[in-house]
Formats: C-alpha cells, structure tokens, sequence
C-alpha cells in the first residue's frame, strides 16, 4: 500500500463508513469527501464531514501513518490549518496544526482484495499492467471514456500552442505558420523546420509571396541547404545567388545544414520535398491560418492543401541528383497528419480563446472525419479488441498509453479503477 492507493480508496468511497471514529472516539459521517487536489497542498478540497454533531467544512489529507503529519512538516505550514480531517492508514499519533490545534482523524478500513487488485496490476509486465485483464472491461463503455481523454490531449497540445503565442505577442498567424512548419518536417526533421520558420519570420516570408522562385530561395537558403555544395546545376545555383541578396538584405541567419535528416526516409519524405511543398502552400494560399478558421469542411482545406512542388522538383529528390520523373504533392496520410497536429490543436486553442464553442466542436468533428494513425501504439490496441474508427479513437488511445499505461497511473485510469475496485462496466 502507498499514499496514492490510500487517496483512491478515499476518493472512490471504497471504504467502511458505517462505523466511523476519530482516534478520541468521536463518530465521524462523511458527507461529502470533496474534489481531489492535482497540486501542492492538502489532497481534497472542499469536503463536509460531520464529526459529532458538527458538520465541518474544509479539507482533506491523507497520510500512510498519522505520524507522517509531522515527517512532511505540516504542523508549520498554515495552508493545511483548514484541514477538518487526517486520513490514515495507521493511527500513530495525534497531530497538530500550526495554530497548535488538534487535527481530528480516523484510520480507513478496507476489503484488502483491493490491494490484492492493485498490487497485481503495479507487478504485471507486458505492454500494459491490465493487458491480461483488459478483455474484462466493457469496451462500448471504455469509448465513452474516449471524449475525456481527447480533450486532454488536446489541452496539452493546446498549452504548448498558448506559450508559443505569449512569446509571439499574440500574433496567431506567426505562431500558426511555425507551427505549421514544424508540421511539414513531421517526425525526424519537425525541430529544424521549427528553427527554420523562427528564422525567417513570417513578415519577411510574405514580402515574397507572390515568387516562388524568391520563397523558394528564402526557404532553402535559411534551412542552410543552398551552402551544401559549390557547384552545382542551374536552378541550385540561381537559388543560391538570389538567397546570398535576401541575406544580406534581411540579415537572416541561416539553420546549420546538419540538423536536417535524410536517412532511413522514404525519398518523397525528404527535408528538401518538404520545404518546397511548404514554399508551394505559401505562394499559392492567402492567410492560412484565417482560410484555416473560415472553411467549415474538410474538404475544401484539403484542396488548399493539395499542393505541387515547382517543376525541377518533379524530378529531383534533393538539388543537383535528377532522379526518374514522378508527382511530389503532399499525400494524404501526410495531410491528415497536420490536420491532428496542426489544424485541431489550432481550431481549439482559438475557440476556446475566443469563446467559440463552434470551432472546437469542429475540431472534434475534423478528427472523426480523419481515419486513425497507422502505428505500433494503435496495433496493439487493435490486438486488445479495442475498435479505433478514427483519428478521434486514435488520439485517445495514444493519450490512454502515454500518460496513463507508460507511467503506471492505474489509478488515475477509469479502466484501473474499475479492475482494481472489483467493478468491471465502466
């Protein structure tokens, strides 16, 4: 037993109640054990108890032993003087406040099966601790779970997209185009796109919009690719000395050439294809990210997102190596890609910004629209049972796996929670 199984076994009410009493016998009634504290301070705020006759209302602690009380110092900290109960595994001694007050408390009794449950789940191996209990859920009922677990998701994507927008002055297209660019370099090359956009700012960029030949340059030349070699064919070489004028003329500082990765990708996965797909997508688009919260179908971003690189690349993977001639236009497992990671997270982060309930529903309703990743993550949630009809399901499932099953949080997860208590509908 640790703390933690102790706070969920107080917070799911998994205790016996019908004879409660404070270490001085007094009888206690819970009415209600309050709301869980995620940060410092005591662990449940805002309970009533009734302890006697009298109804208090304050917080809750909880401790493996009452002795704890005074390891961890509280009797000197005055944010727990509000606290009307310490509940314990063990009661080993009276505690005081810093107002040298008696903290009443009690010592919870439970059916020690559920520790049983637990403790099988913290010893279990394979790819998570319940995969050989996992069958026993209601899967129609974990689905339900499915909206919450999103939603996380998405605030923690969302997080990330408000910090970068503090540091940007609240500028949404700047931040969305880097992220945007981050986007286009997915995986292995996401930070250098990232760096590329962060050194050629947006104002610069749209200046010379209306050249591909000019955006191509900026991009190339900032990625650190038009310095690569000294010789090379026409178009390599016209790139570089219109870049060596616009460095000058802006004072850009180029992303090192080594950042960028080339190995073990797929060669229409090349950090050159991309840049000239995004160079493509912002001489052809206006305003991106207001085109991005304009358009209510998917569709129609789509068909702003079907872009074609310029013609040398139609034969070329990287400059001055022809290659046979074939299409490099952004797929559509790339696309759908920057709509959950890119798209969504902006969508919802802006509606929610701005008190439009309509745009973060559209964000959810783009992702039930998107079929679910291809990955190892979702393959072995496939061989669990467990359907994944879309991105939707997909994300969810990432978020269950990453944030509840890797760290073994089990008892923060509705499927832990029903495994360990004994109760398998969710």
């Amino acid at each position: 037993m640790n703390e933690s199984f102790l706070q969920f076994i107080w917070k799911h009410g998994l205790f016996d109640s019908r004879n409660l009493h404070t270490s001085d016998g007094q009888p206690v009634k819970v009415l209600s054990r309050g709301v869980i504290n995620q940060d410092a301070g005591p662990d449940f705020f805002n309970a009533r108890i009734q302890i006697g006759r009298t109804v208090w209302a304050g917080n809750v602690e909880i401790h493996l032993r009452a002795s704890d009380w005074s390891r961890h110092q509280h009797q000197l900290d005055a944010a727990y003087d509000n606290v009307i109960l310490h509940v314990v595994g063990q009661d080993d001694q009276k505690v005081l406040n810093s107002k040298g007050q008696i903290v009443p408390g009690i010592a919870l009794h439970y059916d020690r099966s559920l520790e049983q449950n637990y403790s099988e789940l913290m010893k279990a191996g394979g790819w998570i601790a319940c995969g050989d209990q996992f069958h026993q859920i209601e899967l129609l009922s974990l689905q339900i779970w499915f909206h919450g677990l999103m939603v996380e998701r998405l605030q923690q994507k969302t997080d990330e997209i408000v910090q970068r927008l503090e540091q940007n002055n609240n500028d949404w297209n700047e931040t969305f185009y880097q992220f945007l660019a981050r986007n286009f370099g997915f995986k292995t090359n996401a930070l250098p796109f990232e760096l590329l956009s962060r050194s050629l700012p947006l104002h610069i960029a749209e200046k010379h919009k209306d050249s591909l030949f000019q955006l191509e340059a900026l991009f190339f030349g900032t990625a650190g690719l038009l310095n690569e070699e000294l010789i090379g064919d026409d178009y390599f070489l016209s790139l570089r000395k219109e870049y060596s004028f616009l460095y000058r003329k802006y004072h850009l500082k180029p992303v090192p050439a080594h950042f960028w990765k080339f190995l073990r990708l797929r060669p229409v996965n090349f950090p050159t294809v991309r840049i000239a797909q995004f160079a493509r997508l912002f001489h052809q688009s206006v305003s991106l990210f207001s085109r991005l919260i304009e358009m209510k179908e998917l569709c129609d971003i789509k068909r702003l997102y079907t872009v074609q690189p310029s013609e040398y690349w139609s034969s070329h993977y990287r400059f001055n190596k022809a290659s046979t001639e074939s299409p490099k236009h952004l797929g559509t497992d790339a696309f759908n890609n920057i709509v959950i990671n890119t798209f969504v997270p902006f969508l919802f982060v802006y509606g929610e910004y701005y008190k439009k309930q309509e745009l973060k529903d559209l964000a959810l309703d783009f992702l039930e629209k998107v079929p679910a990743e291809r990955n190892s993550v979702i393959e072995h949630w496939g061989e669990l049972g467990v359907p994944v009809r879309s991105a939707f399901d997909s994300q969810a499932l990432i978020q269950l796996k990453n944030n509840y099953c890797n760290p073994r949080k089990c008892l923060d997860c509705q499927v832990g929670t029903k495994l360990v208590s004994g109760k398998r509908n969710l």
